[in-house]
């Protein structure tokens, strides 16, 4: 159930996820990004975009790109003929959306579960804007949604009612036990419900990666577009200089002093962890990555990335931890 007020940058409203529809332009997923493009790592990878569909073979006219040529009706006719294509007025977009307890956390502005639900509506309201088929596959620790793709607001309204609801639902006093495994269910929901030319936009920190994930983000990419966008909170590039972090499961707690030498050294690295494995790993496979941190509005990081802002990072400040974990 959605709450009433909720906390700003710990909850989301619908009316939240709602006004971003504002905010869904200026960029766009599917184009082919330059190379030096976070989302083209090293390799140059690229979306497929939009397809074409074939519409007719025709005499050449005056005007017409000679590249579209056809030499074999051209040879048999001994007229230039070319072929004329029409750009797919839609094509199927699945979110997969990470709503589960690992991502109630947050050391500035949001919680990582909200950053992901900002993410998930920006999409949304981008995609359906194009044209395209949306639909959604929101999972936590006890459950996972399907949302059937359509080209309709009414669709995108549903995607952001469940995922409000499963936002709302997060909390550290409701003994929600972590549940690594479901990252791996919905992976596996999205082979199901994804056929052929998806683009599947995976939203999580990525709690529970494992080969297993890995292999199922593999078979994905076989038929279908993938981008994966990681969650994570400014703390996994670099820890608050003389502070002191206070970090609760909800039962218990630990001190952790930021001027000691050994957190400074191996603390970010811990952070860290699975978005250089989901780097290492699938650069090679043409995955485009895009992070997304929670101290600054996703529109404005979504903008900046694509667009690329070289050198831009969080500054680090004063820490507030809050959340689980």
């Amino acid at each position: 159930m959605q709450k009433s007020n909720p906390t700003p940058g710990v909850y989301v409203s619908l009316q939240d996820l709602i006004r971003l529809q504002h905010q869904a332009a200026g960029f766009s997923f599917l184009p082919r990004q330059p190379v030096h493009s976070l989302l083209s790592g090293r390799h140059g990878s690229r979306l497929r975009g939009r397809g074409l569909d074939f519409e007719e073979l025709r005499q050449y006219r005056p005007g017409d790109d000679i590249r579209s040529l056809d030499w074999k009706a051209t040879k048999r006719t001994r007229q230039p003929y070319v072929r004329v294509y029409t750009e797919e007025r839609e094509r199927p977009v699945l979110l997969v959306v990470d709503q589960r307890i690992s991502m109630f956390f947050g050391s500035r502005v949001n919680m990582k579960s909200v950053t992901a639900a900002e993410t998930a509506a920006l999409a949304a309201w981008r995609f359906v804007s194009a044209g395209d088929r949306v639909g959604a596959i929101i999972f936590n620790d006890s459950e996972i949604r399907e949302i059937k793709p359509q080209r309709s607001k009414k669709t995108v309204m549903q995607i952001l009612q469940h995922i409000v609801r499963q936002n709302n639902d997060l909390g550290v006093e409701r003994n929600i036990e972590a549940q690594k495994e479901m990252l791996n269910q919905a992976l596996e929901k999205a082979r199901q419900l994804a056929s052929h030319d998806y683009l599947i936009c995976v939203i999580s920190d990525f709690f529970g990666l494992s080969d297993k994930s890995l292999h199922q983000v593999k078979l994905l990419c076989r038929h279908n577009d993938v981008m994966l966008l990681p969650i994570y909170d400014p703390l996994a590039g670099k820890l608050p200089e003389n502070a002191t972090l206070v970090i609760s499961d909800g039962s218990r707690q630990i001190l952790l002093d930021t001027q000691e030498k050994r957190l400074q050294k191996h603390f970010p690295n811990f952070l860290q962890g699975r978005l250089k494995t989901l780097s290492k790993t699938l650069v090679k496979f043409g995955v485009p990555i895009l992070p997304l941190h929670t101290a600054e509005p996703v529109a404005t990081q979504v903008r900046e990335t694509l667009g690329y802002v070289p050198g831009k990072q969080p500054v680090a400040g004063k820490v507030k931890i809050r959340g689980s974990r």
